[in-house]
């Protein structure tokens, strides 16, 4: 008995459709995945440490003489001016040693001139860098402003004229302090010469700068010899920060590279500058037990101090030192960049050859295509692609093991 010709379409279009679902049901699915746009726009590299804050000049008065000091009556955190008289000796010399304490004095005299005619050249040298400083800064605005010069040339000169500006202040608070050192020893031995042939007096140590007073060695009267350092006093708007950096990130933080100074206490972030990499690294044991190089690195506070003014010394800050800076970097997330295996760079033909060793995941057509690109740099974020991406490209983010070249992808939806 033959079959109806209708039934037989029937039989055929069933089992054509029973094919179709088979296939759709066995057929591969597109891969979800995570897309990233890429990016244009500022890019930045930065080493975070901890660092804490000193004083970069603290000044300890000690006695120039043998003598009875009465009670000292300042105490800690007092502002002193400058030639205030901090307290007072009464001269006590030993017959026995009146000769060799009249040759101490006049060789602290001696000693307190010369540093003077040092700091004299040092004043001297640093108004003539200042000098050099501006000139160059005032050519380089003249070729600026014709398109010769980079803005950034501009930036870091005047940052030069500052750091300059600041030198010459540092050289004549210096000299201030030397002359008042020669004073004082030059009184000294009046008083000793006085003490020796029998006159007496009282002696007056005088601040040798306006600032606060640190430290109260001594507080109460008692007869101290010579050179027992007494009160110490400092500025605290001449502070710094001191930061401790692996050697191998020291190379990338030069004198001059901009700092944020942040977790400091107070509202906003302070600004810096790198003003010195020690010569000298140092062996230091991590929490880990780990034993790491380090170098110290001292950062000058470009912030006005009216800003920062509860900042004390020795306080814990956090510092983030800048070391790369692009305003118009093409970047991708860091997350979506992973190494190149060599044998898909050689397929590629446009990996090994050269030295791109990294890659993307992009999607074209609703598929994964694999991207060798060249990356610049890394932050904790992103990732700067000097080479081997359109800005118009979206990436992979995350990609995993089932993500290939040429695999179906869809994106995961939210």
């Amino acid at each position: 008995m033959t079959m109806k010709r209708s039934t037989k379409i029937y039989t055929a279009t069933g089992a054509l459709l029973m094919a179709v679902m088979l296939a759709w049901a066995f057929a591969p699915r597109p891969v979800e995945v995570e897309l990233a746009p890429v990016r244009i726009g500022p890019f930045e590299t930065t080493i975070s440490e901890d660092g804490k804050t000193r004083l970069r000049e603290r000044y300890v008065v000690s006695a120039p003489l043998a003598g009875r000091l009465s009670r000292i009556a300042l105490t800690e955190g007092d502002r002193v001016d400058a030639d205030a008289v901090i307290a007072t000796l009464t001269p006590v010399l030993p017959p026995m040693l009146d000769e060799r304490s009249l040759s101490e004095q006049t060789s602290r005299v001696e000693a307190a001139r010369a540093n003077v005619a040092r700091a004299a050249v040092r004043t001297e040298r640093a108004r003539i860098a200042l000098a050099q400083a501006r000139n160059d800064l005032q050519r380089s605005e003249q070729l600026a402003a014709q398109g010769f010069v980079a803005p950034t040339l501009l930036t870091d000169q005047r940052l030069g004229v500052q750091a300059a500006q600041r030198e010459v202040e540092a050289a004549v608070q210096e000299h201030h302090v030397s002359e008042h050192d020669l004073e004082q020893a030059r009184a000294a031995l009046l008083v000793t010469r006085g003490a020796a042939g029998g006159a007496g007096g009282v002696f007056e140590l005088r601040a040798p700068i306006s600032g606060l007073v640190l430290r109260v060695v001594q507080t109460s009267a008692m007869t101290v010899p010579v050179g027992a350092p007494l009160i110490e006093l400092g500025d605290l708007g001449q502070m710094e920060v001191v930061t401790e950096l692996l050697t191998t990130d020291a190379l990338s933080t030069p004198p001059g590279s901009p700092v944020r100074i942040e977790n400091w206490g107070g509202p906003g972030t302070l600004e810096g500058r790198v003003r010195l990499v020690e010569p000298a690294a140092f062996t230091k044991i991590s929490a880990l037990g780990v034993e790491e190089q380090r170098v110290r690195v001292l950062i000058d506070i470009t912030t006005p101090h009216s800003q920062w003014r509860e900042l004390g010394d020795g306080f814990r800050v956090g510092v983030r030192i800048l070391t790369m800076s692009i305003d118009k970097a093409l970047t991708v997330p860091v997350s979506a960049v992973f190494p190149l295996p060599a044998e898909s760079g050689d397929n590629a033909g446009n990996g090994a050859a050269t030295g791109e060793r990294d890659a993307v995941f992009v999607v074209e057509g609703g598929r994964a295509r694999l991207r060798p690109v060249q990356i610049g740099a890394r932050n904790g974020s992103r990732a700067w692609v000097r080479s081997g991406l359109d800005a118009s490209a979206r990436v992979i983010v995350y990609p995993g093991a089932a993500v290939t070249d040429g695999v179906r992808v869809q994106a995961r939806k939210v």
